[in-house]
């Protein structure tokens, strides 16, 4: 089934992971675009086929997603990605609305995906209720910001601003430090990918989640992957997957999708 997807997204950086996620989840779906305002995503309404979902950030720089809604009177299924708390979150169960909580995970992005596909798009949608609630309610997304390990007897704490990159080795997850030291963590790459920031970090492939910050030198590889050569080093070869490679060369550029 082609699905035509758009994103309304102001981060890059979570636009581009939402997308890399929808396209691991539903590889036949098509990204039409991704918009950054209700102003860019107002125009490309106006001279663009109408998507079959929008993916839609509830609050833009220059306003918010129920302006835009009012605005262009679009008819199109929407799932909102929010930062709000858990009681504005209720008002989306009340009004039958798909949400994501930011940071996303992929696990409710998929159930999000199911539900559409199963219900009816022609939803009712009280805007002004849900506008109210969600007024002067917008706390910036929350990402992990320190961890704490015990070896033996031996209890450590560190910053994530201090990690340059996570990465496995002999099914052990280790966090490398920029000094250079290596500490065993608990968390898979899959669960510190949702919760450290998308603007910093990103899952190169299965085994390597890298910071901006840790990129050494980086050569093209076969399959139009990239190696990347980390600081500090590392034991084992970093390349981006095939799949990762097109979202890594987004998120190293700023490049909009």
């Amino acid at each position: 089934m082609n699905i035509r997807v758009l994103i309304v997204e102001d981060e890059q950086a979570l636009a581009l992971r939402l997308a890399g996620m929808i396209n691991e989840i539903k590889p036949d779906w098509e990204i039409v675009a991704r918009t950054e305002s209700i102003e860019e995503t107002r125009q490309w309404l106006n001279i663009n086929l109408l998507p079959d979902l929008m993916f839609l950030d509830i609050h833009l720089a220059d306003g918010s997603a129920f302006d835009l809604l009012e605005q262009t009177q679009c008819k199109a299924p929407v799932i909102f990605t929010t930062a709000y708390d858990e009681y504005a979150l209720k008002a989306f169960k009340v009004n039958s609305i798909d949400y994501l909580l930011k940071p996303v995970k992929k696990s409710e992005l998929q159930h999000a995906l199911e539900k559409f596909l199963l219900q009816n798009n022609n939803q009712s949608v009280d805007l002004k209720l849900l506008a109210g609630l969600l007024q002067d309610r917008n706390p910036a997304p929350s990402f992990l910001s320190r961890l704490m390990v015990k070896t033996g007897m031996q209890i450590r704490s560190f910053a994530i601003d201090d990690v340059a990159y996570f990465y496995i080795a002999e099914k052990v997850v280790f966090a490398k430090l920029s000094n250079g030291d290596r500490i065993a963590i608990d968390l898979s790459l899959d669960q510190l990918e949702q919760k450290i920031n998308p603007k910093r970090f990103f899952r190169i492939n299965r085994a390597f989640i890298i910071s901006y910050e840790s990129i050494d030198k980086m050569y093209a590889y076969s399959k139009s992957r990239i190696k990347v050569t980390l600081k500090p080093s590392c034991e084992i070869d970093s390349v981006s997957s095939t799949e990762k490679s097109p979202l890594f060369r987004d998120w190293l550029s700023g490049q909009n999708l």
